[in-house]
Formats: C-alpha cells, sequence, structure tokens
C-alpha cells in the first residue's frame, strides 16, 4: 500500500504536468493545417498534426485543402495557418505577394533533394536505359521507335500521355509537337483515366517492356517503379508560358516541364507567436526514399493519410527524432 505522502508527490506531479501542458496547449493556441486531396500531402499534413499536437501542445486540427483554395485563403486571410505541402508552380505570384506583404511566410522545402524527388517529366524504366544509354535524352529516344512499341499499332512507338481533361494533357500535346515525335514514328497515347495510366505502365514496367510515359512525382506510381526522367530542353518560362501551356498552340518550340516547387507555407500570425513549432517546420524534411515508403504503404493497405501517419510515426523514428528536440520525441513516442 503507497504512502500518502507517495500519493500527495504523484498528485502534484501529475497537477504540473498538466498546468505545464496547458500552458504549452495556450501559447501555441488552435492551429489550422490543410490536409490536400492527395496521398503525400494528407501523410504530410497527419504527422504534423500528430507532432504540433503531442510533441508541442498544440491545439491542432485538419481542414480540408487543396492547392488554389489553400493558397487563395492563405493570400487573402492568413487562414489555415499551415500548408505542409503546397505545389508553388500555379500559385507562386499570390503566395509571394503575400509573402512580400507580411502575411505568409514559405517555411522551405517538403522534401530533401527535390530536383531529383519531386516535378513532372517523361520517363523510361532505369532498366531500358542501362540496356541502351542512349535513351537518356529524347534525341536519342526519337532514333528508337521500335523499342517503344504502341501494343495498338506496333509499327509505331508509343508516347503514354495524359488523360483528356489534365493540365498535363496540353504541355504533353505541345511537348509531342515540338520535338517532331510523329514524324520519328511514335504515336501520342491518351491513356483514358488516371487508374488506367498507372495500370498501362505497371504491365509494361512488369513484362520488361519498351515504356516512355508521362508522370510527376512523389506518387506511388513512381516509387514503386525505377523510372528514370528523359532529358529534354532546358526550361524556358517564356516561351513555356506563351505556347506550351496553351491549347493547340500553332508552333510549340523544345522545351521542358517546369521545376516543381512543393513548400510548406505558414501565415505570419502562427510563425510569430510559435518559434519552437516553427522550429521543427524548418527541420522537418522528408527523404525520397521515406515518401515513396509511405505512398507505397497507402496503396498497398488503401490506407488513408492518418493510418500512413502513425505507420510512419511508429517505424520510422530514427527519421522523425531528426527534425525535434529530444523532449520533443519523447512526448510524441508516449503518445504512439
Amino acid at each position: 500500500m503507497r504512502s500518502l505522502k507517495h500519493i500527495q508527490t504523484a498528485a502534484l506531479a501529475a497537477t504540473l504536468s498538466t498546468i505545464g501542458t496547458s500552458a504549452f496547449a495556450a501559447e501555441c493556441g488552435n492551429v489550422t493545417i490543410a490536409e490536400m486531396n492527395w496521398a503525400s500531402a494528407q501523410v504530410a499534413a497527419r504527422v504534423d498534426e500528430f507532432i504540433l499536437k503531442n510533441g508541442y501542445g498544440c491545439d491542432a486540427e485538419i481542414i480540408p485543402g487543396d492547392t488554389m483554395p489553400t493558397a487563395t485563403s492563405m493570400s487573402e486571410k492568413g487562414r489555415p495557418d499551415i500548408a505542409p505541402e503546397l505545389w508553388m508552380n500555379n500559385v507562386k505570384e499570390p503566395i509571394n505577394r503575400a509573402v512580400g506583404e507580411g502575411r505568409l511566410v514559405i517555411v522551405g522545402d517538403v522534401l530533401e533533394n527535390p530536383a531529383e524527388n519531386a516535378g513532372e517529366g517523361w520517363w523510361i524504366p532505369r532498366y531500358m536505359l542501362e540496356k541502351n544509354p542512349e535513351l537518356a535524352t529524347i534525341d536519342g529516344i526519337k532514333k528508337h521507335p521500335e523499342l517503344f512499341k504502341d501494343p495498338e499499332d506496333p509499327s509505331k512507338g508509343r508516347v503514354l500521355g495524359c488523360p483528356s481533361g489534365w493540365a498535363c494533357q496540353i504541355t504533353t500535346d505541345n511537348l509531342y509537337r515540338a520535338y517532331d515525335l510523329e514524324d520519328a514514328g511514335f504515336n501520342l497515347v491518351d491513356p483514358g483515366s488516371g487508374a488506367a495510366m498507372a495500370g498501362a505502365i505497371g504491365r509494361a514496367y512488369n513484362r520488361g517492356e519498351g515504356l516512355l510515359t508521362y508522370y510527376w512525382a512523389p506518387t506511388s506510381v513512381l516509387a514503386r517503379y525505377d523510372m528514370v526522367r528523359v532529358g529534354l530542353e532546358d526550361f524556358n518560362q517564356e516561351e513555356f508560358d506563351a505556347c506550351i501551356a496553351i491549347a493547340d498552340c500553332p508552333d510549340p518550340k523544345p522545351n521542358n516541364f517546369p521545376v516543381t516547387e512543393i513548400k510548406t507555407v505558414v501565415a505570419t500570425t502562427f510563425a510569430e507567436k510559435n518559434p519552437e513549432p516553427m522550429e521543427y517546420l524548418k527541420n522537418r524534411l522528408w527523404t525520397g526514399k521515406d515518401y515513396d515508403d509511405m505512398l507505397i504503404y497507402m496503396d498497398e493497405n488503401q490506407a488513408d493519410g492518418q493510418t500512413a501517419a502513425e505507420h510512419f510515426l511508429k517505424n520510422y523514428e530514427s527519421s522523425w527524432r531528426e527534425w525535434v528536440p529530444a523532449d520533443v520525441a519523447e512526448k510524441v513516442k508516449a503518445a504512439l
């Protein structure tokens, strides 16, 4: 039986702990986190929610988001407080304006080595490149349509493009014409849907067949299959905006896809009040492998962002411990 002194001491410790947590939560306050509607952003948002809530005492709340509406709301209203994964290419102007006016802060990249781990492009399997290094560039590929046979028209090569209605259909169609791929013996094929596109890539890869396809990273498809981005001409922003991004541009010139910027963006009001959580967000830099692993896990297990975040926090402790001080890490681990 425990003594009265032991009971009183334990009660006091529990009270102090509660007071400390409450004070920390009050200091951090309510924090809204945008959860975008794609897999990588979902797990990123849920990991931030768990760490901010359990490691820093924030009253963290997930709200639905998407690139354009979230960027607009943050730029104009400062809400939500955090966009863990914001693809900047289409929203740079309003975000940069809000940063210049002191309403938003761009914390930094979400992924290590973003030039390698993120972005759009045309891709081929690594096994093709290893057999024929000439295929590293579009000029080399144009010489070998026979290596990329179109299953529906074996006399031609195939470029697996984007489904109708997707923005990338415009850019892929213009680049296909800019590089004279039809004259080189290639068909540009509409896969019909995102699921059909992923299925076509998987079938070709698993059979060891020739494959030239549009895709983007980070995604479960490029996480699962060892693909290499094809070398195109240097990116020209002016030409891209004036033609490559415009449907049915009459005279597209060889170009490339834009360098993809994936940033964490926060409201200045949150940043100024919360230096310690901000330090976490600055340090929170996902490796390409960890992101890929989570995307594969979500795809194979039909897992949502919440489930994937728990899986990550329980099984990748050595990764996320690098993002936080030791005392915060112990709070997060205890909450698991």
